[in-house]
């Protein structure tokens, strides 16, 4: 049996027909045996379904999903648990345990209120008319793709960087710091390298470009500037709304986190910096924007 999760550093992704990776993994007696992280390489909705298909997957776990990709899945044979969130690891031993269920269809890209996905506390909130905030560097076909503790590093279409392993698929272990050495992530936390395709715009520009010419079990320790990371904080990202135009965000808090949607119905954070009796204040900035970030990175595989 063969199980996928849409994926992007280690939590279920929230739209399923956006997501550039999904984590497989090979389950026998309802314990998983091995599990591997593949590229979606660029497909849309459909044609994921095909993708997952070829790979002979049985069940799809994602977070949100339209009518016409649950269909496209189900033609393929494949069964879909719809509406989860959190660590992926986690979602696919609690399907194994029959503790999973799945919320079916959940994201027609149409109405006003309508959310796509769900914030780590199980809140979520409704659609945004105007859309866009907080979704840089997205395009109308396919958004933006990120992994491990990168994210978008510009949407390339081509790198800007030359090296030997510039369209290989590389597995890197790293440790990630701040300038006063506090650690947010770690690789060798999780058990498990990071896998992507450098120079196909799967990670934050610097780490994308320091991994380009490294060997395999060589270690480099690299200093990024904002620019190089996740760039500076956009004034403009940061916007008010009426709460009776956003259904649900009444019961929000300040440093709450949530998902909205842009105009293309794609998900997207927001963190909530202010909140008066009639309006609130919502920030769609990376949460690593204006950072300047460290990492110690290992090459472990390049394919």
């Amino acid at each position: 049996m063969k199980i996928a999760v849409t994926y992007e550093n280690g939590e279920v992704f929230q739209h399923f027909g956006h997501t550039s990776e999904f984590k497989i993994y090979t389950v026998e007696d309802k314990k998983v045996v091995s599990s591997e992280v593949i590229s979606s390489n660029g497909s849309g909705h459909g044609a994921l379904a095909g993708l997952l298909g070829d790979k002979g997957i049985d069940v799809l776990i994602c977070g949100g999903i339209g009518g016409g990709a649950f269909s496209a899945l189900e033609e393929n044979g494949i069964e879909v648990c719809a509406g989860t969130s959190g660590n992926t690891d986690e979602v696919v031993e609690a399907y194994l345990s029959g503790n999973l269920e799945s919320s079916g269809v959940n994201c027609d890209h149409h109405g006003e209120g309508h959310t796509c996905g769900d914030h780590e506390d199980g809140h979520s909130c409704g659609h945004h008319d105007e859309g866009g905030c907080g979704s840089d560097c997205g395009d109308e076909e396919g958004g933006c793709a990120s992994g491990g503790c990168g994210g978008c590093s510009g949407c390339h279409s081509a790198p800007s960087f030359e090296g030997k392993n510039v369209g290989k698929t590389c597995r890197t272990h790293y440790i990630g710091t701040f300038n006063d050495g506090t650690k947010f992530d770690s690789s060798y936390d999780r058990g498990e390298p990071l896998e992507f395709v450098c120079g196909a715009g799967m990670m934050i520009y610097g780490f994308d470009k320091a991994v380009a010419n490294m060997n395999v079990g060589e270690t480099l320790d690299v200093h990024l500037m904002p620019e190089e990371a996740y760039g500076e904080a956009d004034p403009t990202a940061i916007f008010t709304v009426e709460i009776a135009e956003l259904p649900g965000s009444e019961d929000l808090t300040v440093d709450q986190k949530v998902y909205l949607q842009d105009m293309y119905g794609r998900p997207f954070p927001v963190k909530v910096v202010g909140k008066t009796d009639t309006t609130i204040t919502l920030d769609a900035n990376h949460e690593m924007a204006g950072k300047e970030l460290n990492f110690k990175i290992e090459l472990v595989e390049v394919k």
